[in-house]
């Protein structure tokens, strides 16, 4: 009897979601190592490795790509880091697991999922929004069975007060330079929605930063923001639905994150800090349906879902099980609509979809 050969892991970025999920995820799944590691500076590189005992740990990121050692590359900088450490990854015939959001804007994203594409052998996943994982079967089922009938229109709310102290520094998220076009949570909110309705096809935005100067965290001094802490979009789905997004970072009461899809027939509502559904349908002859009111809809155990994204990056490379949370294909497509926010925005204009001109284009 053969023993499979270790799987063996890099790491690229020692950040929150690596500490909390992706060491933890990858350690609890047999014959997978963690054999290096590489932070954004020498000291917090040795930090990590002793903390979780990680074998090795390198210079750069370019050494831990071309490590010989290293089977994988996970990848959790921030997203200016995104787009040159996978086509390195790639071209060392290396398996990538990049964080979110998957690029700084879309002509990234395309040089990725172009390289993607000329090593099919090699995984590549994007780490998901977590949003909508646990209730996503329940949502699917319903909008399939014809819940809702036809879809009309969509709300997607994303109200928070991570920016409204003036005081607070300035984040890596308000940094143009390490965010790109990514903006609040635009990204994904839109990354979950897609899981349930058509894409958009038509974008006009507007956005602002009320807190246009914050402190930076190392120097105090004063610097713009370089990305809003407000956003509003309108858009025109596929099919012919209207969708309505409304971001904030600076609303200090009422705050919440939902998607809402109503239909001919029918409501579906879905919380998602707490992931609870609601619903009427005329179709399932519901009483909240005749008297206006939303009812809670469970979400079965045997149908409740969840984070497995190292489990699902590991099944892909062992099994070949396709990447369902998230592929290279879907981070195009909420890159795309990322940035035909930013240019509607800039232009005061329509932005339609896909973009036709992303390569050698804005934000290159």
């Amino acid at each position: 009897m053969t023993t499979q050969r270790p799987l063996r892991i890099g790491l690229v970025g020692a950040g929150a979601n690596t500490r909390s999920r992706h060491i933890p995820g990858l350690r609890a799944l047999p014959g997978v190592e963690i054999v290096t590691v590489c932070n954004r500076r020498p000291e917090s590189t040795a930090a990590v490795a002793r903390e979780f005992g990680i074998p090795r740990s390198c210079a750069s990121w370019e050494d831990v790509v071309r490590d010989p050692e290293v089977d994988a590359v996970v990848i959790g900088t921030w997203p200016y880091l995104h787009c040159p450490i996978t086509l390195a990854t790639l071209a060392a015939g290396k398996h990538v697991l990049t964080e979110a959001r998957m690029a700084m804007n879309a002509a990234e994203a395309h040089r990725m999922l172009a390289a993607s594409r000329r090593h099919p052998e090699l995984v590549c996943q994007i780490v998901p929004s977590p949003f909508g994982l646990k209730g996503d079967r329940v949502m699917r089922e319903l909008i399939d069975s014809g819940f809702l009938g036809r879809l009309r229109q969509v709300e997607v709310i994303g109200l928070t007060n991570a920016f409204g102290d003036e005081s607070t520094p300035l984040s890596w998220r308000q940094d143009a330079a390490l965010s790109g076009f990514n903006m609040l949570t635009l990204g994904i909110l839109h990354e979950t929605l897609l899981r349930w309705a058509p894409p958009p096809v038509r974008v006009l935005a507007q956005v602002h930063a009320f807190v246009a100067e914050r402190p930076d965290p190392e120097t105090k001094q004063r610097h713009a923001a370089g990305t809003p802490d407000t956003v509003q979009v309108l858009t025109i789905l596929e099919g012919g639905a209207r969708a309505v997004y409304d971001l904030s970072g600076v609303a200090p009461f009422g705050q919440g994150q939902g998607i809402t899809l109503f239909g001919s027939d029918g409501v579906l509502e879905y919380d998602l800090p707490t992931d609870r559904i609601r619903g009427a349908s005329k179709q399932r002859g519901a009483a909240g349906a005749r008297r206006g009111e939303l009812q809670d809809i469970p979400i079965p155990p045997e149908k409740a879902g969840g984070w497995r994204v190292e489990e699902e990056f590991v099944e892909a490379i062992r099994d070949g099980k396709p990447i369902r949370h998230t592929d290279f294909a879907t981070g195009v497509a909420y890159m795309e609509f990322t940035e035909a926010v930013a240019r509607s925005a800039r232009s005061s204009g329509a932005v339609e979809l896909p973009l036709l001109e992303v390569v050698g284009g804005e934000g290159e």
